[in-house]
């Protein structure tokens, strides 16, 4: 089952979901807006490693906005700290947005439960774009879970800002996937 947009407000005010800044006018008929914020990470090395931490740079999106460029992985994330003890949340990016030729996490669109914290948003443009922090950039839903919770206690609880992959602390631990 899949929360409506009267009960992610009733959650929201009852706390079975937390969204921080929360806003009315972002609620949909089933899910809700998310904004961009206004950092964004990039690799600096030609080649990105699995195994090890890889250096980034950070971009501050200015009032004039930023221009993504093809070919180039931003890592953004929400302005909105979302999370739930309660609910599974799934982010996709917004028609209007994947429109403009910008594809928004791809291939990790859910959360677990127990997750609260800033989404790290994957950005691929397909051809020049500029963004602007506090653009709607995403839409998350909220489904039922059903059975015993095990609430996410993972390397990127309670994330503030874009998180590059943290991967490698996996294969360290002798993990492959």
């Amino acid at each position: 089952m899949i929360l409506t947009g009267p009960e992610i407000t009733a959650a929201v005010r009852d706390g079975r979901l937390r969204i921080a800044p929360f806003e009315s006018g972002q609620v949909n008929p089933n899910s809700y807006n998310v904004r961009l914020g206004p950092t964004l990470l990039t690799y600096t090395e030609p080649v990105i490693d699995a195994h090890r931490p890889n250096p980034t740079t950070a971009v501050q999106i200015g009032p004039e906005g930023y221009v993504l460029q093809p070919g180039e992985l931003y890592l953004g994330h929400t302005l909105e700290e979302v999370g739930s003890d309660t609910f599974v949340p799934l982010l996709f990016g917004r028609s209007s947005v994947g429109r403009l030729g910008l594809f928004v996490e791809i291939t990790a669109p859910i959360g677990d439960i127990g997750f609260h914290g800033q989404w790290t948003l994957m950005l691929n443009p397909v051809r020049p774009l500029r963004v602007y922090s506090g653009m709607k950039i995403g839409q998350i839903m909220f489904f039922v879970s059903v059975g015993p919770v095990d609430l996410y206690a993972g390397k990127y609880q309670a994330s503030l800002g874009p998180q590059p992959s943290g991967f490698w602390r996996d294969a360290a631990a002798g993990a492959v996937a």
